[in-house]
């Protein structure tokens, strides 16, 4: 692929300024246009000619209106982002609708960089490669324009460049040490810029390899390409299809409803029970217990993420302050999802959720989570059928970076029967204290309890892993839901440490 754009093309300088004037107006109208549009714009600009890219920058930000052009640019991870998944540092400044990220170098070299350290193996590679993959098909299904621009420079060419560096010390400057790191390492940078290439470009984010020896050329090309691309987009911008309604059932769901007995929930244990006393005892030696864990997480830097989910009054709320009455104040983070707020609306429904992973030895507990989309997104009709069908797929690959990073998941359902949550709704009716916890919503979502079943069963089979199962807690009994909520926690640190 990089041989190929080997050929030599060059821009004249007359042709170059008469086209330049027009393509600024049009780019910078259609920015503004952008403004008003339901997508964000992600340009990737990445390569093996170094001084090329930051030249370009400074272009785009010179024919652009820079106050809506958000750059990024990536090199080796902080403290800060070592911490967390590789990812992380990537979500966490993504563009929101009606705006345009620039991010430079970013997950493509970093990739290649890890590897030619040998931080990696070809194994752990490939794995990066994946995970790329999904990210970008993640980013492009939830709408957003994705341009990908791979800037190459021959290697005549490059070593031409460095021997003028040489010579004129004025001008030393420059080139800096990523481009000499390149050249020496040339025969090992390219094959795994090629696999990176091959692997990576798709027909929805293909790879633009521009040859970047000629400035003129390399600068229209990039231009012109981002123009097109946007134009294309704002264009058919209504056409794309927007949430429907999923009111009627599939011929799957109707076959899960009409055999209840042998779902995941049909065999949770409600009637289990534990007395006062037991629970009392069991309560504080289990806080005892998970205390001195997550000391021990703190001074290993080990962080940890638990998930709740569960039925209306299931009693998750409580569940998690017994949890917490056993931490330090210091360790841990607790992050209650509601609707998401104007900004979160305006990016992909998981940046919500990777901007809030932890720093190193810290817990982070959601009371709800990301799999909002495929309960009551889906239910509701929130989002398309095909946009909760993509996000099993999306959950797991989320997922499965925070675990490899380290970071034991902790993910449970707390289940309750209709006759229990129905006695909790009036005993929350009739409390002061209380009565803000239920609402029209609770009820009408009481109504749709068939659907919930039917999407919640559905979730646990697609998105529970060996990695991240799945716990099922019968919740009749608050006290033995409690119970095993501290004993997995306790388990999952100790497996961890």
């Amino acid at each position: 692929m990089l041989e190929a754009a080997e050929i030599g093309r060059t821009q004249s300088r007359k042709t170059y300024e008469s086209r330049l004037p027009a393509l600024r107006v049009d780019l910078l109208n259609a920015q503004f246009d952008l403004r008003e549009a339901s997508f964000p714009v992600i340009l990737l600009v990445a390569g093996d000619d170094w001084i090329g890219c930051n030249e370009l920058i400074n272009v785009l930000h010179e024919w652009m209106d820079a106050r809506f052009l958000q750059t990024n640019a990536f090199g080796r991870p902080s403290e800060e982002e070592r911490e967390r998944p590789r990812f992380w540092r990537y979500w966490r400044t993504l563009p929101g609708r009606g705006e345009v990220g620039l991010f430079v170098s970013a997950w493509p070299e970093n990739a290649i960089a890890d590897r030619l350290r040998k931080k990696e193996g070809k194994a752990g590679f490939e794995r990066r490669l994946d995970h790329i993959s999904r990210f970008e098909e993640t980013l492009v299904a939830e709408g957003a324009l994705l341009l990908k621009f791979w800037l190459h420079l021959p290697k005549k060419e490059l070593q031409k460049r460095l021997a003028r560096a040489r010579k004129k010390p004025n001008e030393h400057w420059r080139v800096g040490a990523v481009d000499g790191s390149i050249f020496e390492n040339w025969d090992r940078f390219m094959p795994l810029a090629e696999r990176l290439l091959s692997r990576t470009s798709t027909g929805a984010a293909p790879w633009h390899v521009v040859e970047s020896t000629d400035e003129r050329y390399r600068n229209l090309t990039v231009a012109e390409t981002i123009l097109r691309a946007l134009r294309e987009r704002l264009a058919t911008a209504d056409e794309r299809e927007a949430p429907q309604v999923t009111v009627s059932a599939t011929p799957e769901d109707v076959a899960r409803r009409s055999s209840p007995s042998d779902g995941v929930l049909a065999r949770a244990d409600l009637a289990s029970r534990v007395s006062g006393e037991v629970y009392e005892r069991t309560l504080a030696r289990g806080q005892r217990r998970l205390r001195k864990l997550s000391e021990r997480a703190r001074r290993k830097g080990v962080s940890s993420v638990l998930v709740f989910e569960g039925w209306d009054a299931a009693g998750k709320g409580g569940t998690i302050r017994r949890l917490t009455g056993a931490l330090d104040a210091i360790d841990y983070r607790t992050i209650p999802i509601t609707a998401p707020c104007p900004e979160e609306q305006a990016h992909h429904y998981l940046w919500r959720f990777w901007r809030h992973l932890p720093r190193a030895g810290r817990m982070l507990i959601f009371d709800r989570s990301w799999y909002g989309r495929v309960l009551v997104e889906r239910v509701e009709g929130f989002a398309s059928r095909d946009a909760w069908q993509r996000a099993y797929a999306e959950i797991r690959d989320f997922e499965e970076q925070i675990v490899e990073h380290g970071i034991p998941l902790a993910k449970f359902w707390l289940h309750i029967d209709p006759e229990t949550q129905l006695e909790r709704f009036r005993a929350r009716e009739s409390t002061p204290y209380k009565k803000y916890k239920i609402t029209d919503d609770d009820y009408r979502n009481r109504d749709r309890r068939d659907d919930y079943v039917v999407a919640v069963e559905e979730m646990i089979a697609r998105t529970g892993t060996e990695a991240a199962p799945w716990v099922v807690v019968p919740a009749n009994d608050k006290k033995s839901a409690r119970l095993q909520v501290l004993d997995v926690v306790c388990q999952t640190l100790e497996k961890a440490l």
